[in-house]
């Protein structure tokens, strides 16, 4: 089913933290950031991510600064989108929470869709499966996780579900339209998920980063292009890191952010402004 990445707790961690961060797409970038963030904030961490065998080796090393922070680690080399396989991993999460564990933080940060023109001369274009692939892993995941972590009652109260969006929710950028209609799907279904999990006290938000130049990013055609039009919108003359969304990941999952509820939040240093 796929390769598990156990990494074992540090000697002396306090038996009592029970409280879960669950990332799905944290190899690197965005989610990579906000689990290293909720780390350093006493989260134990679970990491679903998709990898191939080369790569690996450079991610087991990344993971030992979350495990610095003496909190407990455990990473799944699993598609997170195929059904049975998500159904698997739920039954895995269990029983790596117990008892007594429960997921305080749910982070989707899933990159995985397809990057074609509506219209070319040269390449392949956008068909319908393009576009269901893109909204299936970018958007309705997000959905599909949630219920069934809810349906096996693996939610902590006042849990926090938070997603990644962009820019591109609003604006046309070319090869990006199968990405939007996910993040218009995203954001829809955000709103109403935090509407309609409001009774079990469970917060759904997104978070619009600006430009970042991830990896995820420079897969976008004429990236480059985006990414000096950034450089020259943004009043603070820089682009969006993935720790400056860490930050906000950390900050809605505070006490005094329990009231925040189906918002998209800008995390762009202005960079939307103009």
């Amino acid at each position: 089913m796929g390769e598990q990445q156990d990494f074992p707790l540090e000697e002396g961690i306090l038996k009592s933290q029970k409280q879960w961060a669950l990332i799905l797409g944290g190899s690197s970038g965005l989610g990579f950031a906000s689990a290293k963030k909720l780390a350093a904030h006493g989260f134990n961490i679970i990491i679903v991510h998709r990898d191939r065998k080369s790569d690996l080796e450079q991610f087991k090393l990344n993971c030992k600064t979350i495990t610095l922070n003496d909190v407990e680690l455990k990473t799944f080399n699993v598609d997170a989108i195929h059904n049975d396989k998500r159904k698997w991993l739920i039954q895995e999460i269990a029983t790596v929470l117990s008892r007594d564990g429960k997921i305080k933080v749910l982070v989707h940060s899933i990159a995985k869709g397809n990057l074609k023109p509506m219209r070319s001369g040269s390449e392949k274009i956008l068909e319908a499966a393009d576009f269901e692939l893109t909204i299936d892993a970018m958007g309705v995941s997000l959905y599909s996780w949630s219920k069934e972590m809810i349906e096996a009652n693996l939610f902590a109260s006042d849990a926090r579900i938070m997603a990644f969006t962009s820019e591109g929710n609003t604006k046309a950028w070319s090869h990006y339209g199968a990405v939007s209609a996910a993040k218009a799907t995203l954001e829809a279904l955000m709103r109403n998920m935090a509407l309609e999990y409001a009774s079990l006290g469970i917060k759904v938000n997104c978070i619009q980063a600006g430009v970042t130049d991830t990896a995820s990013f420079k897969r976008i055609p004429g990236s480059n292009i985006l990414k000096e039009s950034a450089l020259m919108r943004n009043p603070n003359k820089r682009l969006t890191t993935p720790e400056d969304v860490a930050n906000v990941v950390a900050l809605l999952c505070t006490d005094e952010a329990k009231w925040i509820t189906g918002a998209i939040i800008k995390v762009d240093g202005g960079e939307s402004l103009r």
